[in-house]
């Protein structure tokens, strides 16, 4: 099978791509024919600034091709979606059933890459703030695959004011077409706060004016790789608050609850209340040009590697 790879750090110059073998499904595992792989800025991060490169991991979507040992409920010629932890960019993957569910008849590979786990963040992120109907919501890196689903999930739960924090003006319309009263950009002064909540997935310099920008008593929640250090004084003069949201945490400690979201996703993009967006979908082996696209801060949506 195909693979892609790195063996030093770097930019997306050092992936690379080679033959390697089908992998066996372990204990609790299924073997995957991958259809759509998601490219996150985690695993961009990871590649250019990780210790010593590992395979790494990401969401996949395709076909059960085999089970292993113990497996109970999945069988061959299912599709799902799930999370691999080792050589996700790949033309197939294992899968843990734990973290593994089934795709709609209705629905694609590519779809459920771009909905299911990006989704999953966006509404964790959203509940840990706690939102109130008829409050200020502002979503940082709002032209990103989860940014684009807290938008909509902040107008369904009545926020009365969704803004979209972008890094170019030129994603302003993209963000306002998925909900978004308004847009700032990044290096805008106060960015037009104050504001209840926001929903950070840059994390690093941006946490700063994030801070800043809350209203008194204010939350923040941080869900991205990015760290980033906070003042304490920045959230004592405003009685705010920051949060970290991680979702393995939910997936892996909260079983229900994070099979319960996952039945909501997807009743939510049945009415229409939830819509993916995807832009584009790269072949696998031109893997370095889909991580090019996150670096440069030029996705709209949901960037996806087609084997």
């Amino acid at each position: 099978m195909l693979r892609i790879r790195h063996e030093v750090n770097g930019g997306p110059e050092v992936l690379f791509a080679e033959e390697a073998d089908v992998p066996a499904a372990g204990a609790g595992e299924l073997l995957v024919r991958v259809e759509a792989v998601g490219v996150t800025l985690p695993t961009v991060r990871k590649v250019r600034e990780g210790g010593a490169p590992v395979p790494f991991g990401g969401e996949v979507a395709g076909t059960v091709v085999a089970t292993g040992p113990g497996v109970t409920g999945f069988r061959a010629g299912e599709r799902v979606t799930g999370l691999c932890f080792s050589d996700a960019y790949a033309e197939y993957a294992v899968l843990p059933t734990a973290m593994t569910s089934r795709i709609p008849a209705d629905a694609s590979a590519v779809e459920a890459v771009a909905l299911v786990r990006s989704g999953l963040v966006a509404r964790g992120a959203y509940e840990a703030a706690r939102v109130e109907p008829g409050e200020s919501v502002l979503v940082t890196a709002a032209a990103s695959a989860v940014g684009t689903l807290a938008l909509q999930y902040a107008k369904a739960g009545g926020a009365k004011r969704v803004v979209a924090a972008v890094s170019s003006a030129d994603k302003a319309d993209f963000v306002r077409g998925l909900g978004a009263d308004e847009v700032v950009l990044y290096g805008d002064a106060d960015w037009h706060g104050p504001y209840d909540v926001i929903l950070d997935g840059v994390g690093g310099d941006l946490l700063g004016p994030a801070v800043r920008a809350l209203a008194t008593g204010g939350r923040l929640v941080a869900f991205s790789s990015g760290g980033g250090t906070v003042e304490a004084y920045e959230l004592l003069v405003r009685g705010a608050s920051m949060i970290g949201f991680q979702m393995r945490a939910i997936a892996t400690g909260k079983p229900e609850l994070y099979e319960r979201w996952l039945r909501e996703l997807w009743q939510l993009r049945a009415a229409g209340t939830l819509r993916t967006a995807v832009h584009e979908e790269i072949p696998l082996a031109e893997a370095a040009r889909a991580h090019a696209l996150i670096e440069q801060r030029r996705n709209l949506g949901k960037v996806v590697l087609v084997p």
